[in-house]
C-alpha cells in the first residue's frame, strides 16, 4: 500500500529530481528558497502532467545513460568542428544525404531521445519517423558512406538507449 501512495505523490521520481536540479542550475544558486521552490515544482509538475504520460517509464542502467551522455557531448563538440570545416570549404565538397535508419528500439521515449540526440548533433537532423516506428529518417549535411553512418548511429546512440529505456 505504501508503494502506491508514493507512486501517487511521485508519479515520475526521476523527472522530479531532474526538475529540481534544472531549477537550481537555471537560477545559478543553491539557496534554501530555491531548493524549496525547485522541490515544489519538481513534485507538482510531474503530478499535474502524469495523466498525459501514456506509460510508466522504467529506466535500466543509469551508468549506461551517463556514458551515453558523455559520448553525445563529445560527438557534439566533434561535429561542431567538422561542420565548421565543411562550411568554410567549397560547397562542392558537401555530400548531403538522407539516411533511413531501421530501428531496434521500441520504447517511445527512447525513440524520442534518439531522434533528439541526432538533431542536437550539428550536421544531422531527424526528419521523419515511419508510422510503424520502425524507421527513422535523418538528413545529414555530409555523408561519405551511408551504411557506415547508419551503423555509427545505431552503435553510439541506439544501442545504449535500448539498455536505458527497457519495457516495464
Amino acid at each position: 500500500m505504501e508503494e502506491k501512495k508514493s507512486h501517487v505523490w511521485f508519479p515520475h521520481p526521476i523527472l522530479s529530481v531532474v526538475l529540481v536540479i534544472t531549477w537550481l542550475l537555471l537560477n545559478n544558486t543553491v539557496s534554501m528558497g530555491h531548493i524549496v521552490l525547485g522541490t515544489i515544482l519538481g513534485i507538482l509538475i510531474p503530478w499535474f502532467t502524469s495523466a498525459f504520460w501514456s506509460e510508466k517509464i522504467c529506466l535500466g542502467k543509469f551508468s549506461t545513460f551517463l556514458r551515453f551522455a558523455i559520448v553525445v557531448i563529445f560527438d557534439i563538440i566533434k561535429a561542431n568542428v567538422t561542420v565548421a570545416k565543411l562550411i568554410l570549404s567549397p560547397n562542392s565538397m558537401l555530400k548531403p544525404n538522407f539516411l533511413y535508419i531501421p530501428l531496434d528500439i521500441t520504447h517511445p521515449l527512447g525513440i524520442s531521445v534518439l531522434a533528439s540526440t541526432i538533431s542536437l548533433t550539428p550536421g544531422t537532423v531527424s526528419t521523419d519517423l515511419s508510422k510503424d516506428r520502425k524507421t527513422l529518417v535523418v538528413h545529414a549535411l555530409h555523408v561519405e558512406d551511408v551504411q557506415e553512418e547508419i551503423d555509427t548511429i545505431k552503435s553510439r546512440y541506439e544501442r545504449p538507449l535500448m539498455e536505458v529505456f527497457k519495457p516495464c
